[in-house]
């Protein structure tokens, strides 16, 4: 096992272990704890959780105004980052409960923590707010019974309650640690409510469901309505009522992976289903973001394996990487490099060399695209990205141009490109071949051919062109026949020889060449007469249309050659 898997591991162990302390601390604080215990329960914990300088808790029912009050009203109910004087980073993790909002955990550090720290931390936060509000129940239970013995009985159905409560925490909990996923925290809170539960992610899509009547098609939202429906659920903080459900978002670390949902059609969820759907919610964004987790870091470790390859790596090592990955490598794969832009995506990729949507590289939408056309042609799963390119390694042998089309469908239209270098049948060929598949993809660009995938095995006279060592040798071929041309050229700033590269491609005939350069046939005609004269060339001579034919191609793969 390498480093980074090493790494990778420990990571994920320590998330864990972290996880499970959250739990213990959690119950102890429901169990145990008093109102003034919790808040230093939660303080104390949190350094070993993260790397904090200060932890408070600051309780919405304070007497009096505190120094933080201000921050903290700004912060509101959900929450959010502070402006404290002298520290670093400060974050205000909201304490909230079935009774509404409590309070905030703030905290404060020298630097911004990682994303699993924050993620622990609004955990801790979540925990701290289930049990004050716990806490504040039973005191209220307790206070009750002091003042009027004639309410003994409600008394005794508020202990039950708890009991209930508790109960709930205790269930739930132990599908989180028994790592059961979606299916088991959906069926779990079906059997702690008796309601139909369904799971979705964010966009609406169905996820796990338990209980009867699953509704076959699933029921989606709109786009814009879903989002309205997030938006409305993560402000006020607590499960809301859409309809006939009852749903809470999901969102560690502030993103919003997914919602859990009570089918309430007869509004009979009481005080215990909503706080067993608010804690299923807490279980399901520790399982989603330990699943994302797991997802971010196996495709770094796949990104990480496609860079070793192109840049060159010994087989031993490479073979280790993949076996590490569950890939088999020993497999023969061609190098594939894809540029592309959808509509509306600005002139970066296709002939323009330029960049992705944000001027620094491949578009993460181009990525995905070439991730799912690839999915389902098949084609294969290792890619990433390098410059404006998306690079895959094709362990089959699909239509490339039907490839092509795939993710150009994928994209919702615009361009899209594609070279395929030559077959590797060893670790070492991948650098040969990731150059092969770059010179055939920009050659149909620099030959104003249209889009379309070109495999290098294809280049014909290019791909022998490609291989000649002495350039000076081309070079001086491609002044033999084409040096007065180009010398107008760069003088009066012309397209004679690409003109002429054009009618040549096109066997001479006159009316595709002019629909290629998109002039006019008249104007084409006084192009050749000048290209006659100037050159001192004479069209009608085969020997002189081979050679210049060659000559163009040549001065074609030069200009490849020397871009890149």
């Amino acid at each position: 096992m390498t480093g980074v898997d090493v790494g990778a591991t420990r990571v994920e162990r320590n998330l864990l272990s972290s996880m499970r302390s959250l739990l213990v601390l959690g119950t102890l604080m429901t169990e145990g704890a008093d109102e003034q215990q919790i808040p230093r329960l939660a303080t104390t914990a949190a350094p070993s959780l993260a790397r904090c300088s200060s932890v408070t808790v600051e309780l919405a029912r304070g007497s009096g105004a505190s120094r933080l009050t201000a921050v903290l009203r700004a912060a509101g109910v959900t929450g959010g980052p502070v402006d404290l004087p002298g520290a670093g980073w400060a974050w205000a993790y909201p304490l909230s409960g079935i009774s509404g909002h409590l309070g905030h955990l703030v905290v404060t550090a020298p630097e911004e923590p990682t994303g699993e720290e924050q993620f622990l931390l609004r955990a801790l936060a979540q925990q701290t707010g289930v049990a004050l509000a716990n806490r504040l129940l039973h005191v209220q239970e307790q206070a009750t019974a002091a003042q009027l013995s004639a309410v003994n009985e409600r008394l005794r159905g508020s202990v039950g309650a708890l009991r209930r409560s508790m109960d709930i925490h205790a269930r739930l909990t132990a599908v989180a640690v028994s790592g059961e996923g979606r299916e088991g925290i959906a069926r779990a809170v079906h059997e702690l409510t008796g309601l139909q539960v369904a799971i979705e992610d964010r966009h609406g899509n169905l996820q796990a469901w338990a209980g009867p009547g699953r509704p076959d098609p699933y029921p989606k939202d709109p786009p814009s309505r879903r989002e309205r429906l997030l938006g409305r659920a993560k402000h006020e903080a607590r499960p809301i009522r859409d309809g006939a459900r009852m749903l809470a978002i999901a969102h560690p670390q502030g993103d919003t992976l997914g919602v859990i949902v009570l089918v309430d059609p007869d509004a009979r969820a009481g005080e215990h289903e909503l706080m067993a759907l608010e804690h299923g919610a807490t279980i399901l964004a520790m399982e989603l973001a330990r699943v994302r987790s797991l997802a971010e870091s196996e495709l770094r470790l796949r990104r990480d394996l496609v860079d070793e390859l192109l840049a060159g790596t010994d087989r031993e090592s490479g073979l280790a990487r993949a076996m590490a990955l569950g890939y088999d490598l020993q497999r023969p794969h061609r190098v594939v490099v894809v540029e592309g832009r959808g509509i509306g995506a600005g002139a970066a990729g296709v002939g323009a060399g330029g960049d992705g949507a944000d001027g620094t590289g491949a578009s993460d939408a181009l990525l995905q695209a070439v991730r799912r056309a690839a999915r389902d042609e098949p084609a294969g799963t290792l890619l990433a990205t390098r410059g404006t390119e998306v690079v895959l390694l094709a362990d089959t042998e699909p239509p490339w141009e039907g490839l092509r089309t795939s993710i150009l469908r994928e994209l919702g239209g615009g361009r899209v490109r594609l070279g395929v270098g030559e077959r590797c049948d060893a670790v070492g060929e991948f650098p040969r071949s990731y150059h092969q598949a770059k010179l055939a993809l920009r050659l149909p660009a620099l030959a104003d051919w249209e889009d379309r995938a070109i495999r290098f095995d294809d280049l014909g006279v290019y791909r022998l062109l490609v291989g000649i060592e002495d350039l000076g040798e081309v070079d001086r071929f491609v002044q033999r026949w084409l040096g007065k041309l180009l010398e107008y050229d760069a003088q009066r700033g012309s397209e004679l020889v690409r003109t002429l590269s054009h009618h040549l491609e096109h066997g001479g005939n006159y009316e595709l060449t002019a629909r290629s350069l998109i002039v006019h046939r008249n104007t084409l005609k006084y192009r050749l007469q000048r290209i006659r004269q100037i050159g001192e060339l004479d069209l009608t001579d085969p020997e002189t249309w081979f050679n210049l034919h060659l000559a163009t191609r040549a001065w074609t793969t030069l200009g490849v050659l020397r871009s890149g």
